[in-house]
């Protein structure tokens, strides 16, 4: 936005003159923070140079390169991404390795900023390389886990409308009053006597708006507070639950302009109380600066959490992570009065709220609801300049911060969001170009949460554990209807593309060739995300009898009295075997042949063993190398299976039990 979100946080005041150079005029006025004058003189004075160039030495050339960032940088503050855009691009072109990855952060933003996203993705992992160890912003923007397409990809969730109360100035961020709404835009009757240097418009005031029937749009009242408004800034407020005080952002003035010590005006919190008069009209008093303000830094942007008990604001003050960064007092009993306010409220020492919420970058404009922080960012991947971020509370810890999407968010800035829970309606505020003016407050409808999940998984072996590729799924919902089917790749990995719903019943069936299929049921989670399904599927010549692996072929059928291989049926049984262990190169078996007991008992056992030497011989013919068969031994009719011994009577189906040869599985 046209530099009130920078504003808002330095919103300085300051007389530090710049150094002795032919721009001593222009860095004067940069420093002053008066960006729009500093920006035509720098532009002009990097013409100059460029006229000389290539032939410019080494003086000028270091002033070139300091004027290009300065012209970038007067753009960039005064949110005018275009003319930003050309300078930094000069910049990094004609100075790439030379540049602070500060410049490239920016330059990120000012590509996004006029759409050019593809460049920007590059610039992006440039930035997170450079700055690997010593910037919190280079894991959010080296897009190995979040991606600027997952960010341009988010579903639409919100309907906008620009408000009726819109000027050509600057008006923003909203907060619900007494059902009405308190805004703060310029200082009309000031219009043409007193201009903030910055960005040439008036002073900030608060003002209030009475909302319509459905809260989509606003008609302007008029000055919320005379006794809260000065002739300097006002801007963003909060109030107690009860609506008996509220907390302001104003200019570290007390009758006149407090400064640091380079001469800078920070900005302050403020907190007055709630007056009700007999014609049951109210005003504001015994306004009182918080206790955590300082002349050396900023603090502003307040919000109360829905029990009171927190309060919640922006600073720059030592202990942020980045440029600025969102804080939490706790606000400690006081003495109440008759209205019910703590006339001697006490706080908690501030506490940052930490990584999920803040960036090595700016964090402002918070709002907290009892279901999650909404806030404003830079430091977190977005589509340009601040976007409009939501920490969801769980276990009341701040969750991992996340993009709100377009069309709330823009390639533009997008701050002061604030939303009813019930409603599902709200404001934002926003420079985007198709608005009125400079910064404009819109109305929005947010659709309620969809919940929709993705199921995915893995396909691997029972018994080795290893992936199976091209298993063939199927995904079945209600009633067994199919709903959508896939393959595992080569990794046994597997993803349905449909879209479904959460915390519902579904099935998953997986099937190949050789292998047993296998139906699993699957609840889906209750929150939007993807529900993770693994499933193993066993060979199904592969059996578990007696605590033991077996291979489980058809009957190998001998001659009788004989021990050869028959190529007609034998064969083709052994042949499975064989395939099943090239399958599996680390399994090891044994091989037992057993008889039933008709015939001698010593005929019985050395006829098995024959047999059960044949076989191993014909697996290791077909290429099985033989320590991968540690025995082959015959046991006749030593270990029947049944009731049929030496002269039990017994039919031939019973016999047949008896008759077999086994293939036990020692390792995989």
């Amino acid at each position: 936005m046209k530099n009130i979100i920078t504003l808002l946080i330095l919103c300085g005041i300051t007389f530090v003159y710049g150094q002795q150079s032919t721009t001593k005029r222009a860095d004067r006025l940069f420093d002053r923070m008066w960006y729009k004058e500093a920006a035509v003189l720098y532009e002009n004075e990097v013409r100059k140079l460029e006229k000389h160039m290539p032939n410019l030495n080494t003086a000028q050339q270091k002033e070139y390169f300091r004027v290009l960032q300065r012209a970038g940088d007067a753009y960039f503050f005064n949110t005018d991404m275009e003319n930003a855009y050309r300078f930094y691009d000069a910049l990094i072109s004609k100075f790439n390795t030379q540049v602070n990855p500060e410049y490239l952060f920016r330059y990120v933003h000012t590509l996004e900023g006029t759409g050019k996203y593809r460049e920007s993705k590059y610039w992006m992992k440039e930035f997170s390389k450079r700055t690997e160890n010593t910037d919190d912003r280079s894991k959010e923007f080296s897009q190995e886990k979040l991606k600027i397409e997952d960010v341009l990809d988010i579903s639409p969730k919100f309907m906008l409308k620009n408000v009726s109360v819109n000027t050509a100035y600057s008006d923003f961020g909203a907060m619900y009053f007494n059902e009405q709404l308190v805004y703060s835009s310029v200082d009309s009757s000031n219009f043409h006597t007193r201009l903030y240097e910055w960005n040439k418009q008036p002073y900030l005031n608060m003002f209030i708006g009475e909302l319509d029937g459905i809260e989509s749009d606003l008609t302007r009242i008029g000055e919320f507070s005379k006794n809260l408004n000065t002739k300097y800034h006002e801007a963003t407020l909060a109030f107690s639950p009860d609506e008996s005080v509220v907390y302001f952002t104003r200019n570290n003035y007390n009758g006149s302009l407090g400064r640091d010590s380079k001469g800078t005006n920070h900005l302050k919190l403020y907190r007055a109380e709630r007056k009700k008069a007999k014609d049951s009209t109210f005003s504001w008093h015994n306004i009182k600066e918080l206790p955590f303000n300082s002349e050396n830094y900023s603090v502003g942007h307040p919000t109360v959490s829905p029990d009171g008990k927190r309060l919640y604001f922006v600073s720059d003050m030592p202990g942020a992570i980045g440029g600025t960064d969102i804080f939490v007092v706790d606000i400690l009993e006081g003495h109440s009065t008759e209205s019910g306010s703590n006339t001697n409220e006490s706080y908690s020492k501030p506490r940052n709220l930490g990584e999920n919420v803040n960036t090595a970058g700016r964090e402002m404009f918070p709002f907290v609801s009892d279901k999650a922080l909404y806030f404003a960012s830079d430091g977190h991947l977005g589509l340009g300049g601040l976007d409009v971020f939501q920490s969801k509370i769980k276990d009341s810890v701040f969750q991992k911060a996340t993009n709100l999407g377009a069309p709330l968010n823009s390639d533009l800035d997008d701050f002061g969001f604030i939303v009813n829970e019930e409603k599902n309606r709200g404001f934002v505020s926003s420079n985007r170009l198709t608005g009125k003016g400079d910064d404009d407050i819109y109305s929005f409808i947010r659709e309620a949460p969809i919940c929709k999940q993705l199921i995915y998984g893995t396909v691997s072996d029972t018994i080795s554990g290893e992936p199976i590729a091209e298993v063939k799924l199927i995904l079945q919902g209600e009633k067994g209807i199919a709903i959508d089917s896939t393959l595992t790749n080569l990794t046994g990995d597997y993803k349905f593309k449909s879209s479904l719903s959460c915390a519902t019943n579904y099935n998953v069936i997986a099937s190949k060739e050789k292998y047993n299929p296998k139906e699993k049921p699957v609840i889906t989670l209750s929150e939007s995300g993807e529900t993770f399904v693994p499933i193993t599927l066993k060979h199904e010549l592969i059996v578990k009898e007696g605590g033991l692996l077996k291979i489980k072929i058809g009957i190998i059928y001998f001659d009788l009295d004989k021990s050869n291989i028959r190529p007609s049926d034998a064969a083709v049984e052994l042949n499975k075997v064989v395939l099943l262990m090239k399958e599996y190169p680390e399994m090891v078996i044994k091989i037992e042949s057993h008889t039933d007991s008709r015939g001698r008992d010593a005929y019985n056992l050395a006829l098995s063993d024959r047999r059960a030497k044949s076989t191993r011989d014909y697996i290791i013919s077909q290429g099985i190398a033989p320590e991968r068969i540690e025995s082959a031994i015959g046991y006749g009719e030593t270990q029947l299976l049944n009731k049929c011994s030496n002269g039990v009577p017994c039919t031939e189906a019973e016999h047949q039990m008896n008759r077999r040869s086994e293939f036990i599985i020692l390792n995989m």
